[in-house]
């Protein structure tokens, strides 16, 4: 990789950094983590395109991330998970026709008009009713093919209420296939299996929430079975058998994943970790790190948090995800 550099007045194989950057935006102060490139000779900054366009985008990112706005990816799950397109969702809503075209091509929503995304997106109840509400907007085919997307939505949400609590399988999973995993361990490892399964099997691994603990996120049902162990490992006999249980194969191989890169390193160590973390630092919102909370960590938060992370990291399969717990590792421990 070549530029010019006009101190040494010549072509140089460039090289570049990391750094922590700020720009304003809106009167607001917006850090975020980008790069800048150096000549080796002369040490001297350059310029380089492809580096400006990477920062311009890492901005965007931390802004969206400050303001809780919808990124592009979640505008462009609303419409998959929906079976619509973006000029009939426009009209749904009563906006301008090109309104999401301008938000899917980069620009920046209203905190009203992300707000009223994220709702659709995180609930298909809002989404039906808008959908009868204002279905003089739509074709018949248009209608017929959101209509039918919710009435899957609600079936696959129905069926869950009759299958055992998703969070008792993941949580005997980590149990049987960690060693010695402390309550703080396997609360953080819940996290990240919760994260990284969204983004890579594009769903959630189980309903329930969890919250921004002092000590990190928790998810409380599962903190109150095993707290008396204190910070010991969970020392029980947990028996598995794969015919009581409704993890799916790409499931596994998520769990698998975050026990090979989280599971080396001890709940202290993953406490750390979420507290450096976007979704757990929002929730808290500036609260000292021993200031108890029970404020929950929203699903789209992490969502977007891990979905971000999978880009960055370029993962194109679950065995990427040991760049990111090793990078995150030596930033916070070197």
């Amino acid at each position: 990789m070549m530029t010019f550099c006009e101190e040494c007045h010549e072509m140089v194989a460039y090289a570049f950094k990391s750094v922590t950057m700020e720009k304003e935006i809106k009167g607001k102060k917006i850090e975020f983590e980008g790069k800048e490139a150096f000549c080796p000779t002369c040490k001297g900054s350059l310029f380089v395109a492809s580096l400006r366009d990477l920062n311009l985008k890492q901005l965007d990112i931390a802004y969206r991330n400050a303001e809780r706005l919808i990124t592009v990816s979640e505008i462009q799950h609303i419409l998959e998970k929906y079976n619509i397109g973006k000029r009939p969702l426009s009209a749904l809503l009563g906006w301008g026709e090109v309104t999401l075209t301008r938000y899917l091509d980069g620009s920046i929503p209203t905190k009203q008009y992300s707000d009223r995304l994220h709702e659709i997106l995180n609930n298909s109840n809002i989404m039906e009713s808008i959908l009868e509400s204002n279905r003089a907007s739509l074709v018949d085919a248009a209608y017929k093919k959101c209509k039918e997307a919710i009435e899957k939505i609600k079936v696959a949400e129905f069926t869950d209420l009759f299958l055992e609590n998703k969070i008792d399988s993941v949580t005997k999973y980590l149990l049987l296939n960690s060693f010695e995993i402390t309550p703080l361990a396997l609360q953080k490892l819940l996290y990240y299996a919760q994260g990284f399964n969204k983004v890579f099997n594009g769903k959630f691994l189980f309903r329930d929430d969890c919250q921004a603990w002092a000590h990190g996120p928790v998810y409380s049902e599962i903190y109150h079975r095993y707290k008396n162990f204190g910070y010991n490992p969970i020392d029980i006999a947990v028996s598995y058998d794969e015919s009581e249980f409704n993890i799916s194969n790409s499931e596994k191989e998520v769990l698998d994943t975050v026990i090979r890169n989280f599971g080396c390193y001890s709940g202290k160590i993953l406490e750390r970790m979420t507290h450096s973390e976007y979704p757990w630092l929002a929730t808290r919102n500036g609260l000292n790190d021993d200031t108890p909370s029970n404020e929950t960590i929203e699903k789209n938060l992490i969502d977007h948090y891990f979905e971000q992370i999978k880009q960055k990291y370029n993962m194109l399969s679950t065995s990427d995800v040991r760049d990111y717990s090793k990078d995150l590792f030596e930033k916070l421990f070197k």
